[in-house]
């Protein structure tokens, strides 16, 4: 799957867990699945857990806080 289609399947919908980026519209947070990951669940153990996410959705996920991170910008604060 190319960049597109993955950022594809991330949806933001103000009635949908408050707006926050979810999966193909469903009530799984791209939050949820970058915590879960974090908190050393594997990809496999979200896979059983959530068996309506498809691998391609963990790697959007992945693909879109890489997409949010590249766009951060950085500023020296200079005391005085």
């Amino acid at each position: 799957m190319n960049r597109e289609e993955l950022l594809g399947r991330i949806t933001i919908d103000p009635g949908v867990m408050v707006g926050k980026p979810t999966i193909r519209g469903m009530r799984i947070t791209i939050e949820q699945i970058l915590k879960s990951l974090a908190g050393g669940i594997t990809m496999d153990a979200l896979l059983e857990d959530y068996p309506e996410l498809e691998m391609a959705d963990l790697q959007a996920a992945l693909l879109y806080a890489s997409e949010i991170v590249s766009d951060e910008k950085v500023f020296a604060i200079q005391a005085g």
